[in-house]
């Protein structure tokens, strides 16, 4: 479990993923602010707690990332903090349809790498609950 508290969602089962390059979360409803073209506005289904969290983040940029079956799509990127029991520290994200996936967030080596984490494939959730501040909702994005 980790919290990804900048954009509102205090907890979500993630998978580590080391065979991915990029960090992925399930996301719903992606519009680019009207306003400022610099901010993502989508919409977080938790499959596991069946609720909807809206959120909003500065957009990074839209890269092209491979998808589950090896085919390049272009997808928004955010920067989030990710918090991993009681660490925390600063991710890039990749906004993607994972409706048919067991996670509705994967963490791709890249928000690993340098962090001390080491992979043990036989065990889960050895970090804990995320500790921390409550997430904030924001309404324009730090």
């Amino acid at each position: 479990m980790v919290g990804l508290p900048r954009i509102g969602i205090d907890r979500i089962k993630a998978k580590i993923d080391t065979g991915a390059r990029t960090s992925a979360l399930h996301a719903e409803k992606m519009r680019i602010d009207a306003d400022d073209p610099q901010i993502i506005h989508f919409e977080v289904p938790l499959k596991a707690e069946k609720r909807r969290i809206q959120c909003s983040a500065r957009l990074v940029g839209v890269r092209a990332i491979k998808n589950t079956s090896g085919k390049p799509e272009n997808r928004y990127i955010i920067a989030t903090r990710l918090v991993m029991g009681e660490r925390r520290w600063l991710i890039e994200v990749s906004l993607a349809d994972r409706s048919n996936m067991g996670f509705d967030l994967i963490l791709g080596r890249t928000a690993i790498v340098r962090r001390g984490i080491t992979v043990d494939p036989g065990h889960s959730f050895l970090a804990g609950e995320p500790v921390g501040p409550q997430p904030v909702h924001p309404t324009m994005p730090k």
